[in-house]
């Protein structure tokens, strides 16, 4: 088992291990109160779901205040027949999307304006005849309507609802997207259920917060880790590979593992060879902080910061390490000595690009893709 499998495996069982512990079941909240759509593990499976009766719903509308920073990710998922007939609402580059699956037709439609500016909308949902309805503050932003001789028929047997993600399989969609979203929900009523809704047991409730800006945030647990494989590549040796984070944090900001290779850097960088061992100290410089990668040698805020001929970056880079930020992967090691990133970091680049959380191999619930609290800590109650 090579390297990257070990640390996978490790994070699973762990996991495994803490809700087992924990005895983590299936809890029940209200729909109508604060709910953050983030701060779980799964992807594809709503973050809580309800059902009922199609003879008990009076009401084809639902309405919800939503706020995020999030470009894209699924908000509110509707169907019947156990899934042959299904909708969901999602965000695209901002935008609204709905998509429709029944009988025969798919459907995807996107429109309106973009709603990841950080400030609540208030979102309502309703059918009309053969039209579904999105509105936005109270503005018609978008309308889908569809007719098949196949979907005239009396609607019974049970409508199912989920919040954050779909209960049917992803190959379903027209246009797939990516289903994770950094967003926060109040104030809903859904159809005209009163019932409490099922939660997924991997989500953890948290507080969102009263105001927020871009970035992501570590609340000093959990960290986020890529496969450098799946980052963008080395495009001259002169250049290097380039890091760039910007923000204000506490703690550890990055780590690189591979087999036998360990280099932390934090308010101390620590390099760990298995035939022996380093430290170097490096004083906590305000961002932006830059790590350049080169041939054989890694450059931290413009200073030497480690050197070594008998490794190759590049080919370990291409052929895929541990990229970390927060912390280290092996929880034994971080409870030594590296002390988990606490902060916000506004912007991630490698090579030029924007990394996205949201791709990263592992992420752990308590870290926050897209938003951070503006001013520490205050949050909603």
């Amino acid at each position: 088992m090579n390297y990257l499998k070990e640390v996978v495996v490790v994070l699973l069982l762990g996991l495994y291990l803490i809700l087992l512990g924990k005895g983590v079941s299936c809890g029940q909240i209200s729909g109508k109160g604060v709910i953050s759509l983030a701060h779980r593990q799964s992807s594809w499976t709503p973050l809580m779901q309800t059902s009922a009766n199609l003879s008990e719903i009076t009401s084809i509308r639902s309405f919800f205040e939503f706020r995020t920073l999030d470009p894209e990710g699924a908000i509110f998922y509707g169907d019947t027949k156990d899934g042959k007939d299904w909708f969901v609402l999602s965000l695209r580059d901002g935008i609204p999307e709905m998509q429709i699956g029944k009988a025969d037709i798919l459907v995807s439609v996107k429109g309106g304006r973009k709603l990841n500016d950080g400030a609540w909308h208030l979102l309502e949902l309703r059918s009309e005849g053969k039209f579904v309805v999105l509105e936005v503050n109270n503005n018609v932003e978008l309308e889908v309507g569809l007719h098949s001789e196949l979907t005239e028929e009396e609607l019974t047997g049970k409508i199912r609802l989920g919040l954050g993600g779909m209960l049917v399989d992803k190959q379903k969609l027209f246009h797939p997207f990516q289903p994770e979203m950094d967003a926060c929900i109040r104030r809903g009523q859904w159809l005209n259920l009163s019932t409490l809704w099922d939660t997924d047991p991997t989500w953890e409730r948290r507080p969102c917060f009263s105001e927020i800006k871009r970035g992501s945030y570590f609340p000093g647990t959990g960290i986020a880790m890529f496969n450098t494989s799946d980052l963008p590549e080395l495009k001259t040796e002169e250049a290097g590979i380039k890091i760039e984070i910007f923000g204000s944090w506490t703690g550890t900001t990055l780590s690189f593992q591979s087999t036998g290779f360990q280099y932390v850097l934090g308010p101390e960088a620590q390099l760990g060879l298995k035939e022996g061992s380093e430290t170097v100290s490096l004083p906590h410089e305000p961002a932006p902080f830059t790590v350049n990668i080169l041939k054989h040698a890694f450059v931290v805020n413009g200073k030497a910061g480690l050197e070594t001929e008998s490794l190759d970056f590049f080919s370990m880079w291409k052929k895929g390490m541990l990229l970390t930020l927060g912390g280290v992967p092996d929880e034994r090691e971080a409870a030594k000595s590296i002390h988990y990133l606490r902060g916000c970091l506004e912007k991630i680049l490698v090579q030029g690009q924007v990394i996205d959380l949201d791709q990263a191999l592992y992420k752990h619930s308590a870290v926050s893709s897209h938003s951070c609290p503006a001013e520490a800590m205050n949050e909603l109650t």
